[in-house]
C-alpha cells in the first residue's frame, strides 16, 4: 500500500511537469535569469532554518496551516497553490525559495525528488484535530469520548504505527465483525492529497485520518462517507452542513476557532520547510 502512495505522488509530479512544460519554454530571458538566481540562492544554503525565510518567496497550499503561519514571516512573499505537489514543482523550477507543508507529506515529496530536501528544524509544532460545526456540540462531545477510548485501547497508536511509524507487523484499521451502524451516517470532508494522512488509492480515500475516522464512526455506531474536496473548502462544508466533520491533518488555530469547533487532539505533527538542494 505504501509503495502505491509513492507511485501516486510520482504520477502527480509527472503530470505537473507536463502541464508546466509550455509555460517554462515561453519564459523571457529575464524571468529565466531570476529563476536561476533563486535556485542558486537556495542551493547555496541560504535557507538553513526558519530564521532564513525572511524576505523569501514561500510556497504554501491555500488554506493550510503553512499558509496561515507563513504570513508571519517578515518580508516574505507568499505564493499559494491549490495542491502541495504544485508548490513542490514551483520550487524545483526555481520560482520560489521554499515550501512550508506538513512534515509527513514533505517526507514523501523528498523521497521522490533528489533536488529537494526537508530541513531538520521544523517550522512549527502543532496538534491535529477534527473540525465540527459549533452547532453540533453533542457530536463534538461524542467524538471526544471515542477519541479517548480509542487512545486507551491502543487503536489509535496501531493506526499511527502503520502509517507513520511503519512498525513491522502493523496493518490498516479493520472494522470489528460485530459493528452495527444504528445511528445513521456521518460525512467526513477531507483533501486527499496529504499522504499518509489521506490519499486516493484504487478510487478510495485511504490514510491515517480515514482509518481513524472509520474507527471513531464504528465506535459511535455510524456509517462513514468520505467526501474529497479542496482543503480550503473543508471548514465551509462543515459549517454549511454538507459534511458532519472535517479531517485532513488539520491543526487547531485561533483563527479557525472563530468559525469552527475542534475535537481533542489525536496526533501531533509539524510544519516542515522544504528547499532546493
Amino acid at each position: 500500500m505504501k509503495k502505491l502512495v509513492t507511485l501516486t505522488i510520482a504520477a502527480l509530479m509527472a503530470l505537473s511537469l507536463a502541464a508546466c512544460g509550455s509555460t517554462a519554454s515561453s519564459q523571457t530571458a529575464s524571468s529565466a535569469a531570476q529563476s536561476t538566481a533563486s535556485t542558486a540562492s537556495t542551493a547555496d544554503g541560504a535557507i538553513a532554518s526558519a530564521d532564513d525565510l525572511t524576505g523569501k518567496k514561500i510556497g504554501v497550499q491555500t488554506g493550510t496551516t503553512g499558509d496561515i503561519y507563513a504570513e508571519d514571516v517578515e518580508g516574505a512573499t507568499i505564493e499559494r497553490y491549490s495542491k502541495g505537489a504544485d508548490a513542490i514543482m514551483a520550487l524545483t523550477q526555481g520560482k520560489i525559495d521554499a515550501v512550508i507543508i506538513d512534515d509527513q507529506p514533505a517526507k514523501v515529496f523528498e523521497a521522490q525528488n533528489d533536488s529537494i530536501k526537508v530541513l531538520g528544524e521544523p517550522f512549527t509544532v502543532e496538534d491535529y484535530a477534527m473540525c465540527i460545526s459549533k452547532d453540533k456540540a453533542d457530536l463534538t462531545k461524542s467524538f471526544n469520548e471515542a477519541i479517548a477510548a480509542l487512545k486507551a485501547d491502543g487503536t489509535l497508536q496501531s493506526i499511527i504505527d502503520y502509517y507513520i511509524g511503519e512498525v513491522e507487523g502493523s496493518k490498516p484499521y479493520e472494522s470489528p465483525a460485530d459493528v452495527s451502524y444504528t445511528n445513521g451516517k456521518l460525512i467526513m470532508a477531507t483533501n486527499a492529497a496529504f499522504p499518509p494522512y489521506e490519499y486516493v488509492e484504487n478510487d478510495t480515500v485511504c490514510g491515517l485520518d480515514a482509518d481513524f475516522a472509520k474507527a471513531i464512526c464504528d465506535y459511535l455506531g455510524y456509517e462513514l462517507q468520505i467526501d474529497d474536496m479542496e482543503f480550503d473548502s473543508i471548514i465551509t462544508a462543515v459549517q454549511s452542513g454538507k459534511a458532519d466533520f472535517g479531517a485532513a491533518g488539520m491543526s487547531v488555530t485561533e483563527d479557525r476557532l472563530k468559525s469552527i469547533d475542534f475535537t481533542d487532539s489525536y496526533c501531533t505533527g509539524t510544519q516542515a520547510i522544504i528547499v532546493a538542494k
